[in-house]
């Protein structure tokens, strides 16, 4: 009785855990009160307790304003798994950080999308529809397989990758009457492992793509 008793979620808790647990990412914009939950240390403690008890532990990302589930110590199971969730992850890399540039540079902005930040899907296609060179990158990316678009179109192009971003967890769409997403922390998440793989395999993704489109606009 005490081992089940012990299992149980404390109240409050079960279902962010049960979020964790299930591989989502907690940050302000897509469960604030849940963000808010795991920001407070001692609510923090009791989800990491419990966590730990079935050998996991709450991580963070994008300077710890980004919570996930991961493994606390690594067997050859777990090792399996993680192994796993980053082919899955470097397999759609190119055409995410493809992606990232695209929005960045077709915006003007000078920093990255980070989480929290606001898309406006038709101002975006305008800004794209109306530069060849943005064109020709989204048509390439759109192709990738982790989008498989099959289009001509620009404007469905762009919308087949927003709506696999959406169902990746990259974007939420707030409003489902308005064309507006925001971006998560999913996003921070994916810098991080871009981080990693440039400094472990010097592979410098970012800089790649970056050169890529910088090479399509001239």
């Amino acid at each position: 009785m005490s081992t089940i008793q012990e299992m149980t979620p404390l109240v409050g808790t079960g279902a962010l855990i049960e979020r964790l647990l299930k591989g989502e990412f907690i940050c302000r914009t897509t469960d604030e009160e849940g963000w808010r939950a795991l920001k407070n240390a001692t609510t923090r403690e009791r989800v990491e307790a419990y966590l730990n008890q079935i050998n996991r532990t709450v991580a963070c990302a994008g300077e710890g304003d980004v919570f996930f589930c991961g493994y606390q110590q690594l067997g050859e199971t777990e090792r399996k798994v993680i192994s796993s969730q980053f082919r899955e992850i470097c397999n759609g890399l190119i055409p995410l950080v493809e992606w990232l540039v695209l929005v960045q540079e077709s915006s003007g902005q000078d920093a990255p999308l980070t989480e929290g930040a606001a898309i406006r899907l038709t101002e975006l296609q305008a800004r794209i529809e109306d530069t060849p060179a943005f064109r020709e990158q989204l048509a390439k990316l759109s192709h990738y397989r982790l989008f498989g678009s099959t289009s001509s179109q620009s404007d469905a192009q762009l919308k087949l990758v927003f709506k696999r971003l959406l169902e990746l967890g990259y974007l939420t769409k707030p409003n489902s009457e308005k064309q507006i997403y925001i971006a998560t922390g999913k996003i921070d998440y994916l810098y991080e492992v871009i981080r990693f793989i440039d400094e472990t395999e010097g592979l410098s993704l970012e800089a790649q793509a970056e050169s890529a489109t910088q090479r399509d606009l001239i």
